[in-house]
């Protein structure tokens, strides 16, 4: 069995044993205060990081989407830094919010596909801010604790570091008849719609009185189906019929894949809009309690999602795909202690680069086997550079992307171009972004771009050699990171009459 682990993040209760030195640095021997955060020396800033489900990153005001209404995360945008082309390295929700929380690659931190756990020994931002003296909380959807779906994450290691502050959901989309778990196994309802009840929780945290600095988490499941789950206030903003499609919608798929059921896409969209207006309303309460409590100035309020959506793009829907659509997300980060406000980048980031961005702004010293980029001189506005490219891979495909007929597949995003290719090597698809942004014309049998496409083949080879990707079948990816057990159980609750079982060790 081999785990392409990085040896000095394997060990999550080995981490926490360490002397802080030893483990994140010694700027921070002497305590939180003592470490390096230019602009703060007194009080290390606040974080609150808030994302949603399944939202495109072009579907916003600020990104110039016109018919989408986000007044809230506009005016964010206007007083902080937006990034233009951030994307999810794997473009599915369990694997990324892995990524999220520890800045690993899904084959590393080895919650590598939807409902397989993330280990308890991993270590994540939470554990390293917690050791640098922040409180930590978390608060909605989690998806991180397995099969089945509605099982309590008791206190303790399977909260991976958020100890202070508990009120989530492994996953459910139940979004007028949610619940949350708090610290014992009787799940609390929420009234309403899930968000503005995640967001009353949230608003409880920042306002606790505490003298330590903070990081709260805040999950919201929408812009995320069931679109219809909305309240009709915002609902009632957007006519089905008006909406612009993108010009690359279209009713079937191109061969060999296959169109996931026979929904409306316009219908869809409008209530994927009401659902990010809606939550839009929940960010105005969010700073609206920063500047309440005083915390405005010396928070970093951040904004994003864990991937997109096709929404009927090249006939295509959800995620697990390397088109646009599902793999370019929001990022929006909002500091006005620090971070020059109106400022759109074009540095090019990946959500493996979330981590050792924020631990930099934060003055926190991140490990050093993260693999992801520090991004902090372009959030802070010193810098235009960002990542030389986000790597993007899908180990394993299941359930929507496997009844699309999606295969395991990896790929890479340039400032210029989109590559990917199965797993096996053979050719999927290359785009050229500058000149084709809507991906209508696929290059990847084109004479005229062989020679890019061997450049970026040979690109992504060295990439997935330099994080220990072996790109194998997702049997044997299952067989080579130890997850036969983990997986076979989730197939077992997942997909009871029909599971994809993977035997040996």
């Amino acid at each position: 069995m081999t785990r392409h682990l990085p040896p000095a993040l394997s060990s999550r209760r080995a981490f926490l044993q360490a002397s802080v030195g030893a483990a994140v640095g010694g700027a921070l021997a002497a305590g939180c205060t003592q470490a390096a955060r230019p602009g703060s020396p007194d009080r290390p800033p606040n974080i609150l990081f808030v994302f949603s489900d399944q939202h495109r990153g072009m579907d916003l005001g600020c990104a110039g989407n016109r018919e989408v209404r986000s007044p809230t995360l506009d005016r964010l945008a206007a007083e902080g830094v937006r990034f233009d082309r951030c994307y999810s390295n794997t473009p599915v929700c369990t694997p990324t919010r892995g990524t999220i929380l520890t800045g690993l690659y899904a084959h590393q931190h080895l919650a590598t596909v939807n409902d397989v756990p993330l280990p308890e020994d991993q270590v994540t931002i939470a554990d390293i801010l917690r050791k640098a003296g922040y409180r930590t909380g978390y608060i909605g959807k989690w998806h991180l604790d397995g099969v089945p779906r509605n099982r309590f994450t008791p206190p303790g290691p399977r909260r991976q570091g958020f100890d202070d502050f508990w009120a989530a959901f492994n996953c459910s989309h139940a979004y007028m008849n949610a619940r949350l778990f708090r610290d014992d196994p009787t799940p609390v309802p929420l009234k309403g719609y899930e968000p503005i009840g995640q967001t009353d929780l949230a608003l409880e945290f920042l306002r606790r009185p505490d003298p330590r600095p903070w990081c709260l988490f805040l999950s919201w499941g929408p812009p995320h189906a069931p679109y219809h789950q909305v309240p009709d206030e915002f609902k009632a903003m957007y006519d089905a019929a008006a909406l612009t499609l993108r010009p690359n919608v279209q009713a079937e798929p191109p061969a060999p894949f296959k169109r996931l059921g026979r929904s409306d896409d316009r219908a869809d969209l409008a209530g994927y809009y009401a659902h990010v207006t809606a939550i839009d309303a929940q960010m105005k309460r969010l700073l609206d309690a920063l500047a309440e409590t005083g915390d405005d100035r010396r928070t970093i309020v951040v904004y994003s999602s864990d991937h997109g959506d096709m929404l009927g793009s090249h006939g295509m829907h959800k995620k697990e795909q390397p088109w646009e659509e599902a793999i370019r997300i929001p990022l929006i980060v909002r500091w006005p202690e620090r971070v020059p406000a109106g400022r759109t980048t074009a540095a090019l980031a990946g959500t493996v680069d979330f981590v050792p961005t924020l631990l930099a702004l934060a003055g926190v010293e991140a490990p050093t086997a993260l693999p992801g980029t520090d991004l902090s001189a372009a959030v802070l506005g010193a810098s235009e550079a960002g990542a030389d490219d986000v790597l993007l891979a899908v180990p394993i495909v299941v359930d929507q992307g496997q009844a699309q007929n999606v295969r395991e597949w990896r790929g890479l995003r340039t400032p210029r171009y989109t590559y990917a290719r199965w797993w096996d090597g053979r050719g999927w698809m290359l785009y050229d972004n500058q000149a084709d942004p809507h991906q209508l014309r696929n290059l990847i049998d084109a004479p005229s771009h062989k020679a890019v496409r061997d450049r970026l083949e040979a690109r992504l080879r060295r990439r997935l050699a330099d994080v220990g990707d072996p790109c194998v079948s997702w049997q044997d990816t299952v067989r080579r990171l130890g997850l036969v057990d983990v997986w076979n159980r989730r197939e077992e609750v997942m997909h009871r009459a029909s599971p994809r079982r993977v035997e040996g060790t």
